[in-house]
């Protein structure tokens, strides 16, 4: 009977080589890739069509925004959960498994390539703890690994399988250039919860937000971010894609704020604001428009369908910086 593994496919060089060792021993694969407001999966997707494996693509955005308040193993640098994050998408890959009757499931990591995520107790409590750990398999490092399932059966050769250790990345460009693999994506990068500025921005949101919405965690990637008081936080474009993001993830509850006749951001105040803040808002918006500093500006107020104009002059930067997050 043909032997079939699931894949996590990331795009990284690692994940594709682990396919590909597989691959020699006549096995199917499988991809399955995962999104998330925090990391997508344009470069699964264009790994998977080099390597010629069909890919799976699983949303799991509501289970990650559960786990991301509180995950059992913690945060690493920022607040990328890579343990809990890894453990659920082996427990999603391992349900794919028992559905599609495959015999395994495959990722790319390689030990001690990661000190935190990718020690062995780190790759042994994220197998175990997602129920599957008798079936994952690490190719790349499986011959320093404990013995699992598929294995013991036969049905993945281990003398085959490699003994890859270290963030060295030699054997595995190496390896790249064997195989003739030219398009791979960087090993870092990928995930904005590894990022400092978003992450900031994130735990800001979760601190003030009780109900955090897919639109809450878009305009977490644009513009400035001011935390005015508990209740209020402002956005300010940077750049006209940034402007045009914003107003596009606007909704009708929200307070729209432009310098008129001048160039300038578009700022919002999501869920609106009391007069006083508005025209301290507008006075933050003055600040980064072209119009001058020493005059009085005029600026433009939407909520909804109403659109009203207030007089301002442009505030003092130094009143803006201690309210950056």
């Amino acid at each position: 009977m043909k032997v079939t593994g699931i894949a996590l496919v990331s795009g990284g060089l690692d994940s594709v080589l682990a396919v590909k060792v597989l691959q020699e021993q006549n096995i199917d694969i499988i991809g399955v890739a995962f999104e998330t407001p925090f990391f997508d999966a344009r470069r699964a997707r264009l790994a998977a069509e080099e390597i010629g494996i069909p890919l799976m693509v699983l949303n799991i955005t509501d289970d990650h925004m559960v786990m991301l308040r509180a995950p059992r193993y913690g945060y690493g640098k920022n607040l990328n959960p890579c343990i809990d994050c890894h453990m659920m998408m082996l427990a999603k890959a391992g349900e794919k498994m028992k559905e599609l009757g495959a015999d395994f499931i495959s990722t790319g990591e390689v030990l001690g390539q990661r000190p935190m995520s990718q020690n062995k107790q780190s790759l042994h409590i994220v197998a175990s703890r997602s129920g599957y750990g008798d079936y994952v398999i690490r190719p790349l490092s499986a011959k320093l690994l404990p013995e699992t399932i598929p294995e013991k059966e036969g049905k993945v050769d281990r003398e085959r399988l490699l003994d890859i250790q270290g963030r060295s990345r030699k054997p595995q460009l190496e390896m790249a250039k064997r195989y003739g693999i030219e398009a791979y994506s960087s090993p870092a990068g990928g995930c904005l919860l590894t990022d400092p500025g978003f992450s900031r921005r994130l735990k800001d949101l979760l601190d003030h937000a009780g109900d955090v919405k897919l639109r809450d965690i878009e305009l977490l990637k644009f513009g400035r971010h001011l935390r005015l008081n508990a209740d209020t936080k402002i956005l300010i474009g940077r750049k006209e894609r940034e402007n045009k993001a914003i107003e596009n993830l606007s909704g009708p509850d929200d307070c729209l704020v432009k310098v008129r006749d001048f160039p300038g951001p578009t700022v919002l105040i999501p869920g609106g604001c009391d007069e006083e803040t508005l025209m301290r808002v507008a006075s933050f918006c003055a600040v980064y428009s072209d119009a001058p500093k020493d005059s009085d500006v005029v600026a433009t107020c939407r909520n909804g369908n109403t659109t009203r104009f207030i007089t301002v002059r442009a505030a003092e930067k130094a009143e803006i910086t201690p309210l950056m997050i």
